[in-house]
């Protein structure tokens, strides 16, 4: 035991002079952060550098005399190391090394100033709970007051505007929207909003042939469950103006089809509509319904419907118009070859020939080399390059297809690409977003940014930051705008703590663990850990972190959670803030993601347990 005591304090102060000098070395990026970030920084280079060691050894050594396992070391690690060693001092014998002010109230201010950090940047949580519900705004939001009522009812305490999506009048109707809800709830709430970054997508298909489907529903019989269904307007109406498909029809999506106006008027309900269809079926679908210059008509029967098919009822005939052209796709298997080229021209799929489809950034085909994995569509396509070739005015790579469905997976116009090992010579803004950053900074709270990589990144952030304030007629609040990094790519992860030291000279600063682009480009078997290391890192930075993608998606699209994601969502729950997506019943999510965050408040903190009564344990009485 002598021995054993005698290498666990010499590898513990070991331990204590690495944090150290690693502190010394990066002195010079600690002064460069704002002042209230001056611990953080201090403890963030402290804790990369346990990182760097395996210490597991010693935290066997440390438990096996009950002492600290350094399990969650993240608020003080000095502090903690400090405190080791001191036991290990009293075992041995000797007088403790260091003194009760240095070790005592590192946790506590720790946490403090954690908080005080998620408060300037998130606003107050409720006394109960420890992270804030971060809840996106579906664009109805803009035009629907008590659709934000609701939220803010079920418990959100942040709201996120997806910059992607709509523009400046409806992200001001829905901060608005935000503000009065919140104003009579009698509290603050804060908008987040997304700056999307340069988005590396698949170019345009060519669209296929004019035809529509209209399409009965069956049971295991064949027993027609729900009719198929047209609804016929008049082909005089502007583009805009025609009259929407009722929206409580049952059954697979109804066809919308555009005819002559005399004709139209004349129909009746219960007038039958004959036609051939695009296979030289005869069809028959009857009136049903009249409404509000639309006519509903229904069939038993599948029917292909194309711009020439010739609809006729009581010996009065009418073409159809309005069918849009059908959507093409490309279908790979594995070990077919796809060609990724920056011309911009539509692809054609083609069977038997080898299908190519263009990248809307072209610098993304131009950066890839041969060898570097290729992921299409969140991952559910994978290739990787096998060759390269210019001309002069075109790149092309081709890609041997190594990941798909076991039939074969299809593959859409303007689907994401992740190229997590290729360079990209992008900026981590676009034009685009500059501009959506110029809004936020003068009508928002916090800007989510993302593509971050590398602290060049981050720079390119807060000057752009700099210039709206020094543009702006309030440069002081621009100054004070909330900034969360995204960490979403291989290099953001792989160089965290660099990017949060450039982060940290904002005052106000968080990240976002965006868990569904990291599962892309890393793969679902680093995501047991990943999300946990960086929660971490960014715990030992005191910089509050907000968990995002998936958390109780299955419930906000069906009103009905999975267990594992139950378990998911009180996982997140450590975080500052949780992020819930969109859905028809975000509400319920809402809601019970509250309920959640008010019991494990009293709970857990961060990765520590706090041992709380439980009542359901407590003996009777008597």
């Amino acid at each position: 035991m002598e021995a054993r005591l005698q290498e666990l304090i010499t590898e513990v102060d070991g331990l204590i002079d690495a944090v150290r000098a690693e502190e010394s070395r990066a002195s010079e990026a600690i002064s460069r952060v704002a002042e209230n970030h001056r611990d953080g920084a201090v403890n963030l280079v402290h804790y990369a550098e346990l990182r760097q060691h395996d210490i597991r050894s010693v935290q066997g050594g440390l438990a096996s005399i009950g002492a600290t396992r350094l399990s969650t070391a993240e608020p003080a690690v000095l502090a903690r190391l400090q405190a080791a060693r001191n036991v290990l001092s009293a075992y041995n014998g000797e007088p403790l090394k260091y003194t009760d002010v240095e070790v005592r109230d590192a946790f506590a201010l720790a946490d403090d100033i954690l908080e005080d950090h998620a408060t300037d940047l998130f606003g107050y949580s409720s006394d109960e709970t420890h992270s804030r519900i971060m809840v996106t705004l579906p664009t109805e939001a803009g035009d629907d007051l008590d659709l934000v009522r609701g939220f803010v009812d079920a418990g959100m305490e942040l709201a996120r505007i997806n910059c992607a999506h709509d523009g400046p009048d409806v992200w001001k109707r829905m901060i608005d929207h935000v503000h009065t809800a919140a104003r009579e709830a009698g509290r603050e709430i804060k908008v987040a909003m997304d700056l999307a970054g340069p988005k590396v997508r698949t170019g345009q298909i060519a669209p296929g042939p004019e035809v529509g489907r209209a399409r009965v529903t069956r049971n295991e019989t064949g027993l027609v469950l729900t009719p198929s269904k047209i609804w016929l307007t008049a082909n005089d109406l502007p583009e805009g103006e025609h009259p929407p498909v009722p929206a409580d029809l049952p059954g697979r999506p109804t066809l919308p089809l555009r005819v002559d106006r005399p004709w139209l008027e004349g129909l009746a309900e219960g007038d039958v509509i004959d036609l051939w269809d695009n296979r030289d079926s005869k069809r028959k679908f009857t009136v049903t319904r009249l409404e509000n210059g639309g006519v509903l008509a229904e069939g038993q029967q599948n029917a292909y419907i194309t711009n020439s098919t010739l609809l006729q009822c009581d010996y009065t005939k009418s073409r159809v118009s309005g069918v849009p052209a059908t959507e093409q796709k490309l279908r790979l298997h594995v070990g077919d070859t796809l060609i990724l080229t920056d011309d911009q021209t539509p692809a054609h799929p083609e069977p038997g020939r080898t299908p190519r489809i263009s990248c809307t950034l072209p610098e993304a085909v131009r950066a890839i080399e041969v060898g570097q994995r290729v992921l299409f569509d969140d991952g559910s396509i994978a290739g990787r390059a096998v060759d390269k070739r210019a001309d002069g005015e075109h790149t092309e790579v081709e890609l041997t297809i190594d990941y798909a469905g076991p039939n074969g997976t299809n593959l859409a116009a303007y689907k994401g690409i992740n190229l997590p090992e290729t360079v990209l010579p992008l900026p981590s803004l676009t034009e685009e977003d500059i501009e959506a950053f110029r809004f936020v900074a003068e009508h928002g709270d916090i800007a989510n940014v993302s593509f971050i990589r590398d602290t060049d990144d981050v720079a390119f952030v807060l000057d752009t930051l700099e210039q709206i304030a020094q543009e702006s007629d309030n440069p002081e609040r621009v100054r004070q705008l909330g900034i969360v990094l995204k960490i979403e790519t291989i290099p953001a992860y792989e160089n965290l703590c660099q990017v949060l030291l450039a982060g940290m000279r904002h005052p106000n600063l968080g990240i976002m663990i965006a868990r569904g682009d990291l599962a892309v480009e890393l793969g679902f078997d680093r995501m047991a850990e990943v999300p946990r290391l960086i929660a971490q890192m960014a715990e030992a930075a005191h910089v509050p972190v907000v968990m995002a993608t998936q958390v109780l998606e299955s419930l906000a699209k069906s009103g009905l959670p999975t267990r594992a994601e139950i378990t998911d969502a009180a996982y997140a729950l450590r975080s500052e803030a949780v992020m819930l997506n969109k859905g028809p019943h975000i509400t319920d999510a809402i809601r019970i993601l509250h309920t959640l965050s008010t019991k494990l408040g009293r709970s857990q903190r961060k990765n520590r347990q706090m041992l709380r009564q439980i009542g359901s344990w407590m003996p009777e009485n008597g």
